[in-house]
C-alpha cells in the first residue's frame, strides 16, 4: 500500500483517539505538557500495537481466504467506519469530572477501547501489499500527534471538534474500503 492511502487509514483510526484526547483536554483544569505526552503516548502505542496483532492474525489465515480478501478488507473497513459514524451520531453524555490527575487505569482502558478498530485494520493490512512496519509506525505516530493536539485543542477550544473528527474518520475508512473493492474488481 502506498503512503497516502496508508496515511488516510492512520488518520481514520486515529479519529477515536483524537476525540477521547479532546475530552481529556476539555476536563483538564490547566494544560499540562507532561500529561498530554502521557495521553498521546498511550494512545499512539496502543494504536501501533493493535494493527500489528491484527496483521499477525490475518497472515495466519491469509492462505484460506485469498479469494475473498478484498471483500474481507472492504467489510472490515466499512464495519469500523460505520461504527465510528454510529458513535458520532449517537448521543453521549459527558460525566467526566475536571481534574489535573491522570487515572492510569482509565487511560489504559480508553486506549484499548479506541484501538480495537486498529486490530481490524491490521487484519485488513495482512491482505494488502506493503510493509506492516511502515503501517504500524505511521499509525502510531499519527495517533500520537493527533492525541496530543486533541488534548491541547480540548483544553483551549472545547468539544466542538470531537464529533466532526469521528465522522471524518468513519467516512475515510469506508471510502478506502470501497476503493480496495473497486480496485480488485476492476483489475
Amino acid at each position: 500500500m502506498t503512503f497516502w492511502p496508508l496515511l488516510l487509514i492512520a488518520l481514520g483510526v486515529s479519529a477515536d483517539a483524537f476525540a477521547v484526547a479532546l475530552t481529556k483536554g476539555l476536563h483538564m483544569r490547566r494544560f499540562n505538557v507532561r500529561h498530554a505526552l502521557v495521553i498521546a503516548g498511550t494512545f499512539g502505542l496502543f494504536q501501533a500495537v493493535m494493527p500489528l496483532i491484527g496483521w499477525f492474525l490475518g497472515t495466519q489465515f491469509a492462505r484460506y481466504i485469498t479469494e475473498v480478501d478484498h471483500w474481507v478488507a472492504f467489510g472490515l473497513l466499512a464495519l469500523v467506519g460505520g461504527k465510528m459514524l454510529w458513535e458520532a451520531f449517537s448521543s453521549h453524555e459527558d460525566t467526566e469530572v475536571d481534574s489535573d490527575r491522570i487515572d492510569v487505569r482509565r487511560l489504559l482502558i480508553l486506549a484499548l477501547a479506541t484501538s480495537i478498530d486498529a486490530l481490524a485494520i491490521g487484519i485488513t493490512l495482512a491482505f494488502l501489499p506493503g510493509s506492516i512496519l511502515e503501517a504500524v509506525v505511521l499509525i502510531g505516530l499519527t495517533t500520537f500527534v493527533l492525541a496530543f493536539l486533541g488534548v491541547f485543542i480540548g483544553r483551549r477550544v472545547g468539544q466542538r471538534f470531537g464529533k466532526p473528527a469521528e465522522i471524518a474518520g468513519g467516512v475515510i475508512l469506508i471510502l478506502i474500503g470501497v476503493k480496495i473493492l473497486i480496485d480488485h474488481l476492476a483489475g
